[in-house]
């Protein structure tokens, strides 16, 4: 951080002529409020004398560097002004003060205030730099006497922000998909590569699903020009409050990325204003229910995915370990090794429904939120109703299941803002009760009540969906499996990807799920698999389709689409989209149609080849898988021309 970032000409003043201490603050106050990084004039002075309270900030030798850390700062910011003839600032050595640097720090985030404090103290200690700075006759005088003290100060300093420079205006972007596997990745790679073409400085932060890496830091989101929010979930949004800010789908960060940069560049972006809660987003342009309403799911799906798969595979496994011939109705919990894998799985599996709850009411309500959705989820695993609330017995519950999981994630949130509503007209003196008593207490019981009048209306409805499930035979069946496993390379991780891979996981959550429920499990993942294997084969035997940097990452895709991660698609699909989609959902819904026809099936929600010993029928759905592949490739090498060299 250098002096010159914080402070700018609207903020400075010379040759000031004030009569007292209080005049003086006033003054830099108002020279404050122009550089439109306070949000309340009256609060932020309060924050000034509340510090002069403690002592004052007149350091002596004719300086004065009075300061607040509060709520009223939106970024942090400096003010100056020089009083040539001095005025009585208290300070400690008595003497009048001449030169004022006011420091404005937000309430929460680094100790801004304590750096550029003492980056102030060192370089006014020079009486002659001192003396420069009064006699100044422009800002811009002023300003650049500044800038060459810092950069003599601080010689290394000055030169990385040198040569930063060289690379033009500074973007910063966050990226973030449901997964955290393939998309966040892929945008952040894609915004810098196009970004270093452009000439421009770009650092790109991903939330992916080891946790956020790359973070911006305050200095960083302070100096730069803007941000891009290539995200399908939500992200920590409160810290660009004031910062010109693009929010865009993850996609269009891996296929627009000069555009967004672009847009970033042109100064078209609107300007981001924070509602102050942590985690929920507010965007002056509105970016319509479906996809706020999509984005919510993704939160929830994002947060579910680790227990989902975790679990999943350890369920799985104990079936693999076990020996059903010792007591079939026990299977999976005969043997101690099965019987471990089986209890550590169900617990983690068991978290399914109240995480997927809890964090699409979080993206909605924010922290308060969580609780709320978290219990409404339990409470529509649990099945309780009016009828069995008294004496609960759990085989006459009516699981809402994940549907059930779903309205409650959202009725939630909701639920939670309506309560904020409510208690936005309490007194002032409760507002600390509010996150820690009034939301938790009043949100919990009304979800609870909700939810036990939901639960036999969703269990009904759960039932008759597994019936009509359990009834389909032949056609029917093999017709659901191709529209899945086309749905799956669609988008590849996208909404159409996303809506069927979660039906395909909900599936697995239905009490005593069987044979019906994994059979559309295992036609998901065929259908996922399918797309990589497909372009790798095709850019092996169909060389004459791809340009090299293609065939080399071709040969990856066969890794991708053996581990079940369809993203490894996207980048040949985003860069032929006409030729490569419709043949990957060609062959996706051939191996989802095979898969439902041999009858094969899926405990897990994951794993790819790598938990084929737990597949029904393992020998054809290595044979559906490829199939499917086998024609996507067919389909992409007719539809493909070769390049002209």
């Amino acid at each position: 951080m250098r002096i010159t970032d914080l402070l700018h000409d609207v903020s400075v003043e010379l040759g000031v002529s004030v009569d007292s201490k209080e005049a003086a603050i006033d003054k830099l106050v108002g020279l404050m409020d122009k550089t439109g990084n306070i949000s309340d004039k009256a609060v932020y002075k309060e924050g000034i004398l509340a510090r002069e309270a403690t002592g004052t900030t007149g350091i002596g030798g004719g300086i004065a560097i009075p300061h607040a850390k509060n709520k009223a700062v939106k970024n942090a910011s400096l003010a100056a002004m020089t009083v040539p003839d001095g005025v009585d600032y208290e300070a400690m050595d008595g003497e009048p003060s001449k030169v004022f640097f006011m420091i404005a720090a937000p309430a929460e985030g680094s100790d801004v205030h304590l750096e550029a404090l003492s980056r102030l103290s060192t370089i006014l200690m020079d009486p002659a730099f001192l003396d420069s700075l009064i006699g100044a006759t422009s800002k811009d005088e002023f300003l650049k006497l500044i800038d060459e003290k810092e950069t003599a100060k601080f010689p290394e300093e000055a030169k990385e922000v040198k040569e930063e420079s060289k690379g033009g205006i500074k973007v910063l972007a966050v990226t973030a998909c449901p997964t955290g596997i393939a998309h966040t990745f892929m945008a952040a790679e894609s915004l810098e590569n196009k970004a270093k073409e452009m000439g421009i400085t770009l650092k790109a932060e991903t939330n992916g699903s080891g946790g956020a890496k790359n973070v911006l830091t305050q200095e960083e989101i302070e100096n730069c020009d803007g941000i891009i929010v290539a995200a399908d979930k939500n992200v920590e949004m409160a810290r660009f409050d004031g910062k010109q800010v693009l929010q865009t789908k993850v996609a269009d960060g891996i296929h627009k990325p000069e555009e967004l940069i672009q847009t970033i560049v042109d100064q078209k972006a609107p300007t981001y204003h924070h509602s102050g809660a942590a985690a929920q987003e507010e965007s002056t342009e509105s970016e319509g229910v479906g996809r706020t309403i999509y984005k919510h799911l993704m939160n929830g799906v994002s947060h579910m995915l680790p227990f989902v798969i975790g679990g999943g595979i350890l369920i799985a496994l104990a079936f693999l370990f076990d020996n059903q011939s010792i007591n079939p109705a026990n299977f999976g919990m005969n043997t101690p090794l099965a019987a471990t894998f089986k209890t550590i799985g169900g617990q983690a599996f068991g978290f399914m429904l109240p995480i997927l709850a809890g964090f699409i009411a979080m993206s909605i309500a924010d922290r308060p939120g969580l609780a709320v959705g978290f219990v409404g989820g339990a409470i529509a695993n649990a099945g309780y109703t009016f009828a069995t609330i008294t004496t609960y017995d759990s085989s006459k519950a009516i699981s809402s299941g994940f549907i059930g999981a779903l309205l409650a994630g959202f009725i939630a949130g909701y639920l939670v803002q309506g309560i904020k509503k409510v208690c936005e007209k309490l007194p002032a003196a409760l507002e600390g009760l509010k996150p820690i008593l009034i939301y938790p207490v009043a949100g919990i019981l009304l979800m609870g009540v909700v939810m036990i009048g939901i639960n036999p209306v969703v269990g009904a409805i759960n039932t008759g969906l597994n019936n009509f499930l359990g009834s389909m035979s032949g056609t029917s069946s093999i017709l659901l499996g191709a529209v899945l496993g086309g749905m799956m390379a669609i988008d590849m991780g996208g909404p159409f990807n996303k809506a069927a891979y979660v039906f395909g996981t909900a599936q697995l959550t239905v009490a005593n799920a069987g044979p019906e429920q994994y059979a559309i499990m295992a036609a998901v993942m065929a259908g996922g698999m399918v797309p990589p294997l497909a372009i790798a084969l095709c850019s092996t035997f169909f060389k004459n389709r791809f340009t090299e940097s293609e065939k080399k990452s071709g040969v990856v895709n066969y890794i991708m689409g053996l581990s079940f991660i369809t993203e490894g698609a996207i980048p040949f699909a985003a860069s032929d989209p006409i030729h490569i989609i419709p043949s990957c959902v060609a062959g996706s819904a051939v191996a989802g149609a095979l898969s439902m026809a041999f009858k094969c099936g899926l405990p897990a929600p994951h794993g790819g080849i790598f938990v084929i010993g737990v597949i029904t029928n393992p020998v054809m759905y290595i044979a559906s898988v490829a199939i499917g592949a086998i024609v996507g490739m067919v389909v992409m090498a007719a539809l493909k021309k070769p390049l002209n060299k």
